[in-house]
């Protein structure tokens, strides 16, 4: 087949062209406007994020992950596609266990017996100018509202968090306030916005506005911050379950700051990129 090869791949409905730089160069310099049309659902493949797997920088590392977001900005961070991408090199290398790179640092992976994969996100940042913030603000009681909405924590899993806690995150309307919020003066870098509410013991609900994507079915890091944000209000324990709509992560907030997330990895399909979305003719 002509073209260039390409695997769409989801965690939890959280979903992913992913191409391989490795062996196609052409991927190597997407373009913002590019990444977008590949990511459009109507007229490209259609995901929320892109993926160009690249050769490791670091010795440490078995491969390094960009990701694009379906605006075709580049982002820091995407948890359930670094479990797509660590399933992708487990297979390729035969071992269960591997390290992803990423342009904030290096990701370990563990793929577990009944095939979900366990990713440590790294050390979770909670000062104020590292989520960033604006101002100089209590990142656990952030003062911000919009439409039901308050008291805001804040959370740097490599990429912006701000987690809303309500009675009930159902009766939110994310679609509205999800893009004010985004770009509220607060977050000089945006932010990904979560609503959740407590649902059971160390049990989560949560819904997310994604930053430059809009409402998803899950979001990864954003389940490490909502882990986080949880714990950091005395509301659940330290390992919790975090159910989104296209279904639940496990997060694990350790003591030395690192989270561990765990969930499931999907392959939906596989083609071939024809080149006029590429720009070429």
């Amino acid at each position: 087949m002509n073209g260039i090869p390409f695997v769409k791949m989801h965690g939890l409905g959280n979903d992913f062209v992913v191409f391989d730089g490795r062996r196609d160069p052409a991927v190597l310099d997407l373009d913002n406007a590019t990444a977008a049309r590949i990511a459009d659902r109507k007229t490209g493949v259609g995901c929320d994020q892109l993926i160009v797997i690249e050769p490791a920088r670091d010795g440490l590392a078995d491969a390094f992950m960009r990701i694009r977001n379906n605006d075709g900005g580049e982002v820091e961070a995407c948890g359930n596609a670094t479990r797509c991408v660590a399933k992708v090199v487990m297979g390729e290398l035969g071992r269960k266990e591997v390290i992803i790179e990423t342009v904030v640092g290096l990701l370990d992976a563990n793929g577990l017996a009944d095939g979900r994969v366990t990713v440590d996100m790294g050390q979770v940042k909670l000062d104020w100018r590292d989520i960033p913030l604006g101002q100089a603000v209590d990142t656990n009681h952030i003062p911000l509202s919009l439409g039901g909405l308050s008291d805001a924590v804040g959370v740097n899993v490599g990429n912006p968090h701000a987690v809303f806690f309500v009675d009930d995150a159902e009766l939110i309307d994310i679609e509205k306030l999800g893009p004010v919020l985004e770009h509220h003066e607060m977050f000089p870098e945006r932010a990904n916005i979560e609503v959740c509410s407590i649902i059971g013991e160390n049990r989560i609900r949560m819904r997310v506005w994604e930053r430059g994507v809009g409402v998803t079915r899950a979001c990864g890091t954003g389940a490490c911050a909502v882990g986080v944000a949880a714990v950091r209000r005395g509301l659940t324990g330290r390992k919790t379950e975090i159910v989104l709509d296209g279904g639940v992560l496990g997060i694990e907030w350790l003591l030395d700051d690192h989270v561990l997330m765990t969930g499931p990895v999907a392959t939906s399909f596989s083609g071939f990129l024809d080149g006029s979305l590429l720009g070429q003719h």
